[in-house]
């Protein structure tokens, strides 16, 4: 058994698509027959994401095992097509938990408890993979932020000690810095990745591979002026520049040789790339000719990263559907009964994702509504699952006020209540029902049909559901709950059979949906949209 590391951090700014170069890195050597594993380490104090505001950080990214992440997971799922857990998203907040429960235990005699070398030696332990098999492993290991902030540099220090322990021949670092183009000049400059370079020397640590984002191409002198003064050999210098479409990334780098050079400075033995099925879909991407109109309507709709495994799944459903698909973002706080029409007009599907919260409620049944009202395709995903239910006995039902318990504690007529056994006393972080949990959908179903199984698995980022108490009289006025947990207690997904596409789920879908595996929800939405545009 053997492993290799490459850790991949930022300079200059952050933002600059590190995880996408990771991403594009495992998209790579997988296609040369590697086995790839990834992960990322997040500098900030929080235990995980989970409690985050999404405008501010970003979409949860949830795995199978339950673990609320980064949405950088998201891109490595995406990207690699594997399954990640909980060991591939590790905070400062997770390490200095374990490490102070374990000074609570004793575990460290005594000893005064220091960055050096214990919280040190914690965020080592998490960089070690064993694996059983006499395959050579490669772990891709992304660390947020940038060299010379104070948060990251107990990260840095321990990637320093790492490299000594397993030898450099083990393990490499890749530098994703910035390198500004000033258009009134038009002078490409290098004196901030240098910057970059001489903090992390500093530090006792050195770049094997520059990745450098800028707008223009870098001419062969640039990269030979940053190959001199951060000390890589100038083929070791690669440019990565803006792109149209996200999935391009890979090829790009499979140009600059980001694999070849990572594969020549580790010493890895591997065949030649086959990235046949992916060029495929790149060239799909670039011969969609014709659009559909999807209205995304949210409530984090001015930070589109909030959404972002939603916008991506989409894509996939537009790419199996050979369709562009347009999102016409939607606050649904600015939808009323009386602009509805006005807001949704020209939209081929309406999708109402995920949330928390009563902000924007109103405007979001609003749309459900008009979805269901004018048979225009629906697709909602946890909360918009639980509104179209909400919608449904208000407005077919006739229950009038019928709502959440999440948003009128006192309604008349709770359609949507806490999950079975739920204690509605805990923390609200790590306390909702997460991970993959299966399902069974009814045969003779849109959903069944779209899936081509009866058993699958989603998903799940919730702590309300459908009230059980109401099922009856929902399947009496016409809705159809399709997918229900095995042992029968928990509706999953519903369905109404007198549209031509209105389907719900508890899940999160879009989690599992791949670049050249689209989701059978969203391709099977996107396939109803541009139907109905037609």
């Amino acid at each position: 058994m053997s492993v290799k590391y490459v850790f991949v951090i930022g300079g200059v700014v952050s933002g600059l698509g590190k995880g996408i170069t990771a991403a594009s890195l495992g998209r790579l050597l997988k296609a040369r027959g590697c086995k790839v594993t990834m992960q990322k380490f997040d500098p900030y104090i929080n235990i995980d994401p989970g409690t985050m505001n999404p405008v501010q950080h970003g979409e949860v990214f949830v795995t199978d095992d339950g673990t609320e992440t980064d949405l950088d997971l998201g891109h490595y799922e995406r990207f690699i097509d594997e399954n990640l857990d909980k060991n591939s998203n590790v905070t400062t907040g997770k390490v200095y938990w374990s490490v102070l429960h374990k000074e609570r235990r004793g575990d460290y005699g005594g000893h005064t408890v220091q960055v050096i070398p214990h919280i040190t030696d914690e965020i080592k332990g998490r960089f070690y993979r064993n694996y059983e098999d006499e395959a050579t492993h490669i772990a891709i290991i992304e660390v947020g932020g940038t060299v010379g902030d104070i948060e990251s540099q107990p990260f840095l220090e321990a990637i320093r000690q790492f490299q000594h322990e397993v030898g450099h021949e083990n393990a490499m670092i890749i530098l994703v810095s910035l390198i500004p183009y000033l258009r009134c000049s038009q002078e490409i400059k290098t004196k901030p990745t240098q910057a970059a370079v001489k903090t992390l020397q500093g530090m006792g640590l050195s770049p094997d591979v520059i990745v450098c984002r800028s707008e223009v191409e870098l001419d062969q002198d640039t990269k030979d002026k940053i190959s001199l003064f951060c000390n890589v050999p100038s083929n070791y210098v690669l440019n990565n520049l803006d792109l149209k479409y996200l999935y391009e990334a890979p090829l790009a780098m499979e140009k600059e040789h980001l694999a070849d050079v990572t594969i020549e400075r580790l010493n890895i033995k591997c065949g030649k790339p086959d990235l046949k099925d992916w060029k495929e879909m790149v060239k799909t991407l670039y011969s969609l000719e014709k659009t559909v109109d999807i209205a995304l309507v949210g409530k984090y709709t001015q930070l589109h990263d909030a959404y972002i495994s939603v916008v991506e799944a989409l894509k996939h459903g537009g790419i199996a559907a050979k369709r562009e698909v347009n999102i016409k973002w939607i606050d649904s706080e600015a939808i009323t009964p009386e602009n509805v029409k006005k807001q949704l007009s020209g939209v081929s599907g309406i999708i109402v994702p995920g949330g928390f919260g009563d902000r924007g409620i109103d405007g979001m049944i609003t749309s459900i509504k008009y979805a269901r009202e004018n048979n225009i395709p629906y697709l909602g995903l946890c909360l918009g699952m639980q509104l179209a239910i909400v919608e449904f006995a208000r407005d077919v039902v006739g229950l009038e006020g019928a709502n959440s318990i999440e948003f009128d504690a006192a309604t008349k007529y709770p359609v949507i209540a806490l999950l079975p056994d739920h204690n509605a006393g805990e923390d609200i972080g790590g306390t909702l029902r997460l991970g993959s949990y299966p399902c069974v959908l009814e045969k003779g179903s849109l959903a069944h049909s779209l899936y081509k199984s009866e058993n699958i698995t989603e998903r799940h980022r919730h702590r309300y559901e459908v009230n059980n108490d109401y099922r009856d009289i929902l399947k009496d006025n016409g809705l159809r709950l399709c997918g229900l947990s095995p042992d029968n207690r928990i509706v999953e997904m519903i369905e109404y059979p007198k549209n031509d596409f209105f389907v719900a789920t508890q899940a999160h879908p879009e989690f599992k949906s791949r670049p050249n595996a689209p989701h059978p929800l969203f391709a099977g939405f996107v396939a109803a949209a541009t139907k109905h545009k037609k």
